[in-house]
């Protein structure tokens, strides 16, 4: 497909993280845009502030012989009456991950970002990293940043900056030059089925870089690590002891828990790092993001002073200020992995209690991790959990949120179930004290609470 031979882009599910700054930078390429999302939200907003029609919920009346393409999100599935009727009319069909493809096909030098956990961070440095070298690059990141102001920047150079999401294996549509991985995991298992398959998935991505390509490894994780058997791209290694291309050592935390660290490639100490994000995984993303940086000829000094200045993506351990003098946090972690990290950087920060509002993100998940999740969560002093977040799913799991609370249980551990966000809202107004920290947790509406605490 020519993107190009299309004028009225119609996009199901344009709420969406990834497809609201696919839609943006159809505008700034001047297509015209439209397309539907179930719910308000504030890409939406967004959106309809910048012209594009935007329709609540999915009609058959949506579609009409002005559209020449329909892009959809893989949630969306055939019975979609906007897809029926797309169908009836004759109009190109394209789901998301092949558009983005076809869009990473105009640039020249694109540069994906994979890897189970800690892509939208490590996207965020290095979009970050190449601003300020001045390089102009166009970006896209699954999350707000706000030295774009947003999720997207449509540059004028030949770099392009993606996010390379596995699921569905989308990522392996990208025509790229370069690519991170940070890690391998047993996620998204509702659509790979084994680990086996996500290492599958990931040694096809690698194998479709170029011979003048580059590949960034995580050197501590062994399934990542052995992708390089699988590409002909040149290699780089990161991780925690010099048997990595580059390593870090020396790490040290200031009383807010922001790392320090020195960065080595080979034996040679390239610079003194100071993170202003949590956790030793932000120091791994941010070394990988060096790494990358230093091969495209970027000055070390120059991504220290991105990195250094750079606070977080939305939603990744994100600080949103304070309710009775204790300081409330967001994040998006929904995997034990990911919250294990999350939670080893938020302890890092002084406080006198911790409370955490943890709301499951898909049933499959918690059914395939119910022991991990419960792991994971025992740190914080105080449990809350919300309902299940469905997303694209049905309950054929026989899983349910007392399940979790007993798996804490037995661990030694209190935990609450409360539904109603309004209510969880209420009972830590009355419960949190001056010098405690709070944590809102999960991939989906839990964000709010956070939101609701510090109004």
């Amino acid at each position: 497909m020519q993107i190009n031979d299309y004028k009225h882009i119609y996009m199901i599910g344009i709420g969406g993280i990834s497809m609201s700054g696919i839609a943006e930078i159809l505008v700034k390429w001047n297509f015209q845009v439209s397309g539907s999302n179930n719910v308000t939200n504030e890409q939406t907003e967004w959106l309809e502030k910048n012209g594009v029609k935007v329709n609540i919920g999915h009609a058959k009346e949506n579609i009409h012989n002005e559209i020449d393409l329909v892009v959809y999100t893989a949630a969306i599935k055939e019975d979609n009456p906007e897809i029926i009727e797309a169908k009836k009319y004759g109009i190109p069909i394209v789901e998301r991950g092949n558009f983005l493809g076809e869009i990473t096909k105009l640039f020249k030098d694109t540069i994906g970002i994979a890897g189970t956990h800690g892509k939208t961070s490590t996207t965020s440095m290095v979009a970050s990293s190449f601003l300020e070298a001045e390089l102009d690059p166009s970006i896209q990141v699954g999350a707000f940043l706000n030295k774009i102001n947003g999720n997207y920047r449509v540059g004028q150079s030949d770099y392009f900056i993606i996010e390379a999401c596995e699921y569905a294996e989308s990522y392996l549509n990208f025509q790229q030059r370069s690519a991170i991985v940070l890690n391998i995991d047993d996620d998204h298992l509702d659509y790979f089925g084994t680990i086996e398959n996500i290492k599958k998935s990931f040694e096809k991505y690698v194998s479709h870089l170029p011979e003048n390509g580059l590949l960034v490894l995580n050197r501590e994780d062994e399934r990542c690590y052995d992708l390089r058997n699988f590409t002909k791209a040149q290699v780089i290694t990161v991780g925690k002891t010099d048997r990595a291309d580059w390593h870090y050592e020396n790490i040290t935390y200031d009383e807010d828990g922001y790392p320090s660290y020195d960065a080595y490639k080979g034996a040679h100490l390239v610079n003194r790092m100071t993170l202003h994000v949590t956790g030793e995984h932000m120091v791994f993303n941010s070394l990988c993001c060096l790494a990358l940086c230093d091969a495209y000829g970027i000055n070390p000094s120059i991504v220290a002073g991105a990195l250094k200045e750079y606070s977080g993506a939305s939603r990744r351990l994100e600080y949103k200020g304070e309710v009775n003098g204790a300081k409330v946090y967001d994040d998006y972690g929904h995997h034990p992995t990911e919250i294990a990290a999350t939670v080893k950087g938020l302890l890092n920060k002084k406080f006198h209690e911790s409370w955490v509002v943890f709301e499951p993100h898909t049933y499959s998940r918690l059914a395939q991790h119910l022991k991990e999740f419960a792991s994971s969560l025992i740190p914080f002093d105080h449990i809350v959990i919300t309902d299940i977040y469905a997303a694209r799913e049905i309950n054929t799991y026989a899983i349910h949120e007392d399940d979790l609370i007993k798996e804490i249980k037995a661990l030694g551990k209190e935990a609450i179930h409360i539904s109603d966000l309004e209510e969880i809202v209420s009972y830590l107004k009355k419960q949190v004290n001056q010098g405690d920290i709070v944590l809102s947790l999960g991939a989906g509406n839990v964000t709010k609470v956070s939101q609701f605490l510090t109004k």
